[in-house]
């Protein structure tokens, strides 16, 4: 606790300083019970506002908010995009195409992690690109990379609603097969637009990899504060539910986690799996896989593969999709490949 404190008010210095002088002359003129009510109310509201430095790292290293590498550098075709969301700020994409026929192939959009930016991510989607043909849409939340604005939970939605609008308007690739993909936070933005009524019958598959229940369950498991299993949930500035959203989710879902990952506990893969709404469901878990190289294990790509050639192209066809594919997903069993 302590060096989590430390760190937001050396973070923070101006507010913490302000705060500090404040809860001394009230100590001088007013006594001990009011200045430390005030001191303890300031430190409550900086620790509120500081819980955004703790979960997005835009500038992790350094240079991710002034360079972000392309989609050239590994060979790939696409198109550098920008355009403004619902709030005005613009929005850095790539689109990444196949150069034949995309226009009658699935349509991916990758929602990264909370640090550093969509280039850093590159080596994933070539992957994605080469061994699942399939178009890829990689977005850039607010305050990532070269996109405009501070990231906010909320704002993190409405550049995932920009994203899928956008696709939906384009004429030159199948609008009937878009797969949402989200890791770690993106998997949370990910569940957040599959379970939204306007968008979750405009979904082929969606796909989350080591991603959590909630920010709650997470600070919980990271900080060990025996004090926040009673802190109230207005309390925390970022939630996303993801294990109450994913109970609205309709479309075939896949989830995917490391056995190894020492952030996020393959625990919440299990439950996020059990509490999906989709009766095309299916969990994965990859040996040795860790919270950031899960996609660099053999059998990840092919557990992908596996998954995307059996979702059904219509709606109608997944009751016969669900007897056939998708058997142990009823039964609660989860595959290890």
């Amino acid at each position: 606790m302590y060096q989590v404190v430390r760190v937001l008010l050396y973070r923070l210095l101006i507010v913490s300083t302000i705060t500090l002088f404040s809860s001394i002359l009230l100590f001088w003129f007013h006594g001990f019970l009011t200045a430390f009510g005030i001191f303890t109310l300031g430190i409550s509201g900086i620790l509120y506002c500081a819980q955004d430095l703790l979960l997005y790292y835009p500038n992790d290293p350094p240079d991710s908010r002034v360079f972000v590498l392309q989609p050239s550098n590994y060979k790939l075709p696409y198109e550098s995009i920008k355009i403004n969301n619902k709030d005005g700020l613009k929005i850095h994409m790539f689109l990444v195409k196949q150069p034949f026929n995309s226009k009658y192939i699935p349509t991916m959009i990758f929602f990264h992690g909370n640090a550093g930016n969509m280039g850093q991510r590159l080596s994933n989607v070539s992957g994605f690109y080469h061994k699942l043909n399939v178009n890829v849409l990689m977005v850039e939340y607010r305050g990532y990379g070269l996109s405009e604005g501070t990231p906010s939970e909320r704002g993190l939605y409405i550049d995932a609603q920009c994203a899928i609008d956008y696709i939906l308007e384009r004429t030159d690739v199948d609008t009937s097969r878009i797969i949402l993909f989200g890791r770690s936070l993106g998997g949370a933005v990910a569940i957040d637009l599959a379970s939204r009524l306007e968008y979750r019958n405009k979904i082929w598959a969606l796909v989350v990899e080591n991603t959590f229940t909630s920010i709650p369950d997470m600070a919980q498991i990271i900080l060990k504060w025996r004090c926040l299993n009673w802190l109230p949930q207005f309390c925390h500035k970022n939630k996303y539910m993801s294990l109450n959203k994913i109970a609205h989710v309709i479309s075939p879902t896949l989830v995917i986690c490391g056995s190894n990952d020492a952030l996020v506990p393959p625990s919440m893969a299990r439950e996020l799996y059990m509490r999906c709404g989709s009766i095309c469901k299916q969990m994965v878990v990859i040996p040795g896989g860790g919270h950031d190289d899960t996609w660099t294990c053999r059998e990840y790509y092919p557990s992908m593969q596996q998954f995307l050639v059996n979702v059904p192209a219509l709606p109608s066809e997944i009751g016969p999709f669900f007897e056939k594919n998708n058997e142990s997903a009823r039964l609660g069993v989860v595959l290890t490949v």
